[in-house]
């Protein structure tokens, strides 16, 4: 049936079933073992104000076991469970950790290349498109192969036993591998060839699944040709590597939190409780954000508590210190070792950390529309929620939702203003259970377990009406009170609605600061102007560069529950960082022959991580190894032939760049 009433009917080929979430089959059994309390629906219970922390101290949960989410929410819900068990056992870091032991690396220093090409079947994957036994008769025939083995799934611990025996049995010195991506798999059988004696960067990875069998699906006969000119270069480009033993860099274990709201707040106590000393900076002189705002949750919550205990603990936590009215003027250095210069108060002062969160939450929209600004008698649901908390209960309240969000200038959904103005309507109704509230929506978003007050809205008498955008309602300021017109779409009529109080629900728009950081960082913004997250589902809460993260408002709208768990989640991952003692570097980095470096400064201008400096007193290039990612722009720009890669002699790795160029 449509809106109006009218009952049609459709043929479709196809029909998907958006299914709902229930407990998972045995939550019961094993909250009864945990001692662990459920919630009405069958769920885990929790705090709102302590994500992650189940009813019983010591065991902590995540995901669906808490209550319907995506994938993003419970991977931040992982990392803030182990957050909290991490502060637990922070006193004990390490001591149970087993280091793997490697044998002796050969050394294979001018030895004839004797390659092994282990190549994967994938099921479908590869060979649903490639003729691998075609792939398998051709690297046994290129020069220098001497041993060539096909498996169904190289990366199974039985594929991995027969290649460490393979490399061992024909005295293999070059491995390269053809499979799916390098991303997850290249460690892995770098790691084979620790273990059989060979330096791991004689190693070749050729990715035949996404860059030939899944790109060229239709055209099995090509993807199988291509297939083969790519073991045949990687083939060509291992016989050249040499041997590398990357560098390390040490770790400063000290953190920068940049803001002070909630989920700054919540970040800065998360990394001190394992250990690590915070630098809290917040622009202005007040701590806590929009919890200065807030005056209940819609649990019934008091988030004016949860400020002060905030405040109280960050106060006499000796690892944490609190610079106010301070603003990042630079920042400089790499994962591990950053120095950033700060305006305190005016006065500059530079800080040495090792891993930075960036929590520099969000503002509301100031409404343009509606008679705000205008007429008092318009406030937004934070200035309502201020009058409701000072007693006053008004009659006859219209709220207007969406208003900033979901347009062409901000098309994103704000989030948590649906659940506000169901907040706000249910208290006021508390208050005065006469008073007549409208509420007029284009969707009503009160997801998850929070439907729930949707319904308890509805039954204590709140009236939602839908108003779709091509017709928004219209505001008439009268001397006796506001008169709302406002289409309804079942009704097919205008409904005159008259107020003492029109609330709008306005949006959660970027901090206005989000541009100038994120040029101080060099971390993204998305097309909203919100901090960007390395990948949406497995890294919710990194930037795409190491030792840099992010949580709350400052990364997109969401509830405060929800801010607070991304907090912990991002302390974790600042804390898997802080807790090592050095870091790896990239192993292929660029290197500069001293000899020859005539100083132009080209290699520095083109390197876009900022791995490249001119020593002042010699006047030569030099490479910061821990920034260098190994991309080779230096060593094609390079006039002067002083720029190389670790790995390769110079003349080889000339002769390669000259045969690419053409």
């Amino acid at each position: 049936a449509l809106e109006d009433g009218t009952l049609c009917t459709e043929t479709f080929d196809l029909v998907v079933l958006a299914v709902g979430l229930n407990p998972p089959a045995g939550i019961r059994e094993l909250a009864e073992a945990a001692r662990v309390e459920l919630d009405q629906y069958g769920f885990c219970a929790s705090s709102e104000f302590a994500p992650g922390c189940t009813t019983r101290p010591g065991i902590y949960a995540g995901g669906v076991f808490r209550g319907p989410k995506d994938i993003p929410e419970t991977v931040m819900e992982a990392s803030a469970a182990a957050c909290a068990a991490a502060q637990l056992l922070s006193d004990v870091r390490g001591t149970a950790t087993k280091k793997i032991e490697f044998p002796p690396e050969r050394d294979v220093t001018g030895q004839k290349p004797r390659i092994g090409v282990f190549v994967c079947n994938c099921g479908i994957n590869i060979a649903g498109t490639i003729n691998v036994a075609k792939l398998v008769a051709y690297a046994s025939r290129l020069k220098d192969v001497v041993h060539v083995q096909e498996f169904l799934f190289t990366c199974s611990q039985d594929s991995i036993t027969q290649i460490k025996s393979a490399i061992l049995e024909h005295n293999l010195n070059r491995v390269v591998v053809a499979s799916c991506t390098p991303r997850t798999h290249a460690p892995l059988f770098q790691s084979v060839m620790r273990e059989t004696g060979l330096n791991p960067y004689l190693y070749e990875h050729v990715n035949i699944r996404e860059h030939s069998s899944w790109v060229h699906r239709n055209y099995p006969e090509a993807a199988t040709a291509k297939a083969r000119e790519l073991i045949k270069m990687a083939v060509a480009k291992v016989k050249l590597l040499s041997p590398i033993t990357p560098s390390a860099s040490a770790v400063n274990p000290g953190a920068l939190v940049v803001g002070g709201g909630a989920a700054g707040l919540t970040a800065a106590l998360a990394l001190a409780g394992q250990g690590f000393k915070v630098t809290l900076v917040e622009k202005t002189n007040l701590l806590g954000g929009h919890l200065n705002h807030l005056y209940y949750t819609i649990y019934g919550n008091n988030p004016k508590d949860l400020l002060t205990n905030l405040k109280a603990e960050i106060q006499s936590n000796p690892l944490i210190e609190v610079l106010l009215e301070t603003r990042i003027i630079d920042t400089r250095g790499y994962p591990g070792n950053y120095r950033t210069k700060l305006s305190v108060a005016g006065i500059e002062r530079e800080i040495e950390h090792g891993a930075t969160i960036i929590a520099t939450g969000a503002g509301e929209y100031r409404p343009r529309e509606y008679l705000y600004g205008s007429d008092p008698r318009v406030v937004t649901q934070k200035e309502f929620e201020a009058r409701l908390a000072r007693g006053e209960t008004p009659n006859d309240v219209v709220m207007i939702q969406c208003v900033g969000s979901r347009d062409e200038e901000r098309p994103y959904c704000s989030r948590i203003c649906c659940l506000t103005a169901i907040k706000n309507a249910l208290r006021l109704k508390e208050l005065n259970p006469r008073a007549n509230i409208y509420v007029l929506y284009r969707e009503m978003r009160t997801y998850g377990l929070t439907e729930e007050f949707y319904t308890r809205a509805r039954m204590a008498g709140v009236i939602f009406i839908r108003y779709e955008p091509e017709k928004k309602p219209a505001v008439e300021s009268l001397p006796d009170g506001l008169e709302i017109t406002a289409f309804d779409p079942i009704l097919q009529k205008n409904l005159i609605l008259k107020a003492d109080l029109l609330v709008l629900s306005a949006g959660i728009v970027p901090a206005e600061d989000n541009n100038r950081l994120s040029q101080l960082f060099k971390v993204p913004l998305n097309s909203d102007g919100f901090f960007l997250e390395a990948h949406l589902k497995l890294r919710p809460v990194d930037f795409a560069a190491d030792g840099l993260y992010l949580c709350g408002l400052a990364h997109s709208p969401k509830l405060l529950e929800e801010s607070l768990a991304q907090a912990y989640a991002a302390a974790m991952r600042a804390a898997t960082l802080l807790s090592k003692e050095h870091l790896e570097n990239v192993a292929i980095v660029s290197t500069t022959d001293q000899e020859i470096c005539v100083g132009c400064g080209i290699c520095i201008q083109v390197c876009d991580y900022q791995a490249r400096l001119l020593n002042e007193e010699t006047g030569k290039a030099e490479v910061v190894e821990a920034l260098c990612q190994g991309c080779g722009a230096c060593v094609a720009a390079c006039p002067s032939g002083a720029a190389g890669q670790k790995g390769f002699e110079k003349s080889q790795l000339l002769a390669m760049l000259d045969a690419a160029m053409g």
